[in-house]
């Protein structure tokens, strides 16, 4: 009998832009502090994390600058759409993110924001390195091989 896809857990922002001008070399699950509008919002899908970003602020986890639309049914009791949002992380990996993005050139990435199995927010963030231009020609060069070639086997095959 074939396994039923989870009803709960859904996508609600994907920053697809992140692979290509960032080089992802790990990626964390972390949960994030949200009022009640904010949930509402994200189950209607208003959210985007494509400008955003992570940082380690004072032993905290914070992202910065991610959309979540407003709320139109809560009028007064609204929240900020792009305040800052605390992320919880285990201590060990607060300290591990920290030294990398204590190092150079190392950013932290949102990459994608869910709900999970429990119905819970979860925010997938990537340690990552900025692409220079030539790296990512050689990306896109390689992805339009790839896509070149399928269409060459689906001709001949």
């Amino acid at each position: 009998m074939a396994e039923k896809s989870d009803p709960n857990y859904r996508i609600i922002a994907e920053n697809r832009r992140a692979r290509f001008d960032y080089a992802i070399e790990s990626d964390l699950e972390c949960g994030i502090i949200l009022t009640g509008s904010e949930v509402k919002s994200l189950r209607q899908g208003g959210a985007n994390i494509a400008e955003s970003y992570a940082s380690v602020e004072g032993r905290e986890l914070w992202l910065i600058n991610a959309y979540i639309a407003p709320y139109t049914q809560a009028k007064t009791w609204g929240h900020e759409e792009r305040r800052r949002r605390k992320l919880l992380v285990k201590q060990k990996e607060l300290a591990r993110l920290w030294s990398a993005t204590a190092r150079e050139g190392m950013t932290l990435v949102p990459l994608v924001m869910y709900f999970n199995h429990r119905g819970m927010v979860k925010l997938k963030i990537g340690v990552a390195k900025g692409k220079k231009l030539a790296d990512k020609r050689e990306t896109a060069a390689k992805r339009d091989w790839a896509r070149q070639k399928a269409r060459l086997m689906k001709e001949h095959g």
